[in-house]
Parts: structure tokens; C-alpha cells; sequence
């Protein structure tokens, strides 16, 4: 037996109820289980239990052998005071409050459905790619949508995090925060910190300030990525030294190194040259981008407002010096994906949430809907189980669903989980 079933057995009272009686033999009526409790603490806040005749309101601890409660010390932490029942599976020791007085106890060991257990540890002993990987299939479309609504938005509050802690790092400034971020997606998976290193090292108000000349706002892109320290013979590139040069000391600049940037292995059009370039177009042609952003009702404006390109010299270039055949090299529709996906999508959920505005929240999750999901090895699994995949709602849920409780055997904690445990 393991508490993290009994927790699972109390929370959904999937145990026989019918003259439950304390270990003194006082009928126990459960009113209320009460609020799982995940951190430190009892384990389920704000019970109401009716015992013989009063009913009490408080917490409940859950514990295999009653004994546990001294294993655990729990008897000299102020936080388990208020205990008002105490469920066990086998009640071993009866146990004591400072006072003297008797702490209520449950036995539940035979109240349990053997079954119900049996289904749980042949989840846990699996060893399937998921644990229910052969019997998902018979659970009802109904209880796979509920817990993908569920885990999208449980993945959007992970995803705020960075959104929330930059903010602060930024003094809530929304504005630079979101030019950091959206300068670390530039750098997608590969470049991502140096990219964030990037914008962190280049104020977004010494962009503006810059914001008519697409020259200068390479030049300082450039430069600060530490990529104009060394000799060139382009014209092009003597123009962006020469800029960066005067603007380096103006603003007494202090660039990244080069050797962070990532070009091994990657395709062409994602070195990080080209995305560098592209990011200096979405400056160029954006001023105030974040509330351009938040203010966009609809998708297709967003699309447009994404639909940039490369200045002249890296249309025929992927590297400094290194001609190539003239093409144009615009934001491609994955990219783009990404982008919303992972950076706008949690700066529209954080915003609403901060601002007590719930039409940005919905018009986050709108946007998901409306775009295309990733393509990966976890998504070309979850489409092999026939699970329904239409848009990034589904892929990052089914996302969350993967890393966060199937990779940890969290079924008992899963919609799903929880069906078939009671079903199979």
C-alpha cells in the first residue's frame, strides 16, 4: 500500500462508507473530504467530518500505519493541531494529542476494493511508452477533452513563469520583458540563451532610438552578438562596424561572445545570422511592439504583423562573408507557429491574469486554437493512439500530459488515469 493511493482512495471516496466508525467505535460521516494539499502540511485542507454527534471542521492526514504519524513527527509540528480525522490503512497505535485527548482515527484497510489497487500497480509496473497505452482508447471522448482543457492551462501557468520572473527582473516592464522573450524564441531551442543574453545586453530604448535606420539596428543587433569583431571586406559589413563602433561608446555598450552562438548541425536558414537579421526587420517595422501585440484582436493581424524578411545583403548570405544563392528568407510558418505558441500565447494569459482582464486569457487560448500544432516524437505517439490533434490547444496539453504525468506515473492524478483505474 502507498499513501499516494490512499490520497486517491479519500479525495474520491472510493472506499465502502457504510458504518465507518472511528477505532473507539464512533460513527464517522464524512460531510466534506476536504482541499488536497500538495505542499508541506496535513494532506487535505478544510474537511468537515461529523463524528457521533458534532460535526468538526479542520484537516485531515492520511498515513498507512497510524504509527506514522511519530515516524513523521508529527506530533511536535503546530501545523497538524488541527487534525480532526486521521485515515489510515492500518490502524497500529492509538495515538494522543498534547492534551491527552484521543486523535479520531479510521481504519480503511477493509473498505477498499482489492481490484481498485490491482488496476494501480499494474500502471505503476507498466512499461509502455504511456501506462494506459493499450487501454486508452476505451475512455470516453468526453474525459479526454476535460483533461485537455485541464492540462493546457496547467501548462500555460508553468509556461508564465518565465513571463512573471523576467517581469520582475524588468521592474514590470512589459515592453523590454517581452523584447527579451521574444528575442529568446528568435533563437528557438538552440540559440535561445544567447539570444535572451542578446536582447538583455541591448536596451530596447537604444533600439528605438534608432528605429528609422534598418543599418543601425543591425549594427547594433550585430555587434552586441559579438559577431563585427574581427576584419571584413564587405562593404556591408564595414558600413555595420562603422556604426556599431560610434554606438558601442554612445551608449557604452558591452557585447556577448561570439563562440555562444550554435551554427553545427542546423539548417541554413536557422543559423543564428538569419534569425538575428530577421528579428532586426520585425524592430524595424514594429514600434511598441508588446502593445501592438496585445492589442490584436485576430490571428491574421498577427500573421502580418510577423510577416518579415531579411535586409538585401542576407538574402544572397546565411554567414558573415559567405555568399550564396539570392533568395528571400522569410519567417517561415513553423516559426512563426513557435512564436505564438511560446511567447505570445503566455504573455496574453499572464497579461489577463495580471490585469484582472479575462479577455486576453480567452483570446490566448483563441489563438492556440487557431494555430497549427507542433510536429514532434511525442505528438507522432500521441496521433498513433488516434488521440484527436488539431491544433496547439491539443499539442500542448497532450504535451504536459506526457512530461508532467505519464513520464512519473501520475495516473492517479489524470482524468484519464483515474477512469481506467476505476474501469478497467
Amino acid at each position: 500500500m502507498t499513501e499516494e493511493f490512499l490520497h486517491y482512495i479519500w479525495k474520491f471516496r472510493l472506499f465502502n462508507q457504510l458504518q465507518l466508525t472511528t477505532t473507539n467505535n464512533e460513527p464517522v460521516e464524512i460531510v466534506k473530504v476536504g482541499e488536497h494539499n500538495f505542499d508541506a502540511g496535513p494532506d487535505f485542507f478544510n474537511a468537515k467530518i461529523k463524528i457521533g454527534t458534532t460535526v468538526w471542521a479542520g484537516n485531515v492526514e492520511v498515513h498507512i500505519n497510524s504509527s506514522d504519524w511519530k515516524k513523521h513527527n508529527h506530533q511536535n509540528d503546530k501545523a497538524y493541531d488541527n487534525i480532526v480525522l486521521h485515515v489510515v490503512n492500518n490502524a497500529d497505535k492509538p495515538l494522543y494529542r498534547v492534551s491527552g485527548e484521543l486523535i479520531p482515527t479510521i481504519e480503511i484497510k477493509d473498505k477498499i476494493d482489492k481490484k481498485l489497487y490491482q488496476n494501480y500497480l499494474n500502471f505503476k509496473s507498466n512499461r509502455d511508452w504511456i501506462p494506459c497505452e493499450k487501454t486508452i482508447s476505451t475512455v470516453p471522448q468526453l474525459i479526454v477533452n476535460s483533461t485537455i482543457d485541464r492540462l493546457l492551462l496547467e501548462r500555460l501557468e508553468r509556461k508564465s513563469k518565465l513571463v512573471i520572473d523576467s517581469l520582475a527582473m524588468n521592474n514590470n516592464n512589459w515592453e523590454e520583458t517581452f523584447y527579451q522573450l521574444l528575442a529568446r524564441n528568435f533563437g528557438f531551442k538552440t540559440n535561445a540563451e544567447p539570444s535572451e543574453l542578446l536582447a538583455k545586453s541591448l536596451p530596447s530604448v537604444v533600439l528605438a532610438k534608432h528605429k528609422t535606420s534598418l543599418l543601425q539596428i543591425e549594427a547594433l543587433l550585430f555587434g552586441q552578438a559579438g559577431f563585427l569583431n574581427q576584419d571584413y571586406n564587405d562593404k556591408y559589413l564595414l558600413q555595420l562596424q562603422n556604426e556599431y563602433s560610434f554606438l558601442q561608446k554612445k551608449f557604452k555598450l558591452k557585447s556577448i561572445d561570439k563562440h555562444l552562438w550554435k551554427f553545427l548541425r542546423m539548417r541554413p536558414h536557422n543559423f543564428p545570422t538569419i534569425r538575428i537579421a530577421q528579428f532586426a526587420n520585425l524592430i524595424y517595422n514594429s514600434s511598441h511592439l508588446f502593445s501592438k501585440v496585445i492589442s490584436t484582436e485576430k490571428y491574421t493581424e498577427l500573421n502580418k504583423l510577423m510577416d518579415i524578411d531579411v535586409s538585401e545583403y542576407w538574402q544572397s548570405h546565411f554567414n558573415f562573408d559567405k555568399s550564396s544563392t539570392q533568395r528571400t528568407k522569410q519567417l517561415g510558418a513553423d516559426s512563426f507557429n513557435n512564436i505564438i505558441i511560446n511567447t505570445v500565447v503566455p504573455f496574453l494569459f499572464v497579461y489577463g491574469k495580471q490585469k484582472d482582464e479575462e479577455k486576453y486569457v480567452e483570446r490566448a487560448l483563441k489563438f492556440l486554437e487557431q494555430t497549427k500544432g507542433e510536429t514532434n516524437s511525442i505528438i507522432t505517439k500521441w496521433k498513433a493512439l488516434e488521440i484527436p490533434i488539431n491544433t496547439a490547444y491539443s499539442t500542448q496539453a497532450l504535451l504536459q500530459l506526457k512530461n508532467e504525468y505519464c513520464n512519473h506515473k501520475k495516473c492517479l492524478n489524470c482524468s484519464i488515469g483515474n477512469y481506467l483505474i476505476k474501469n478497467s
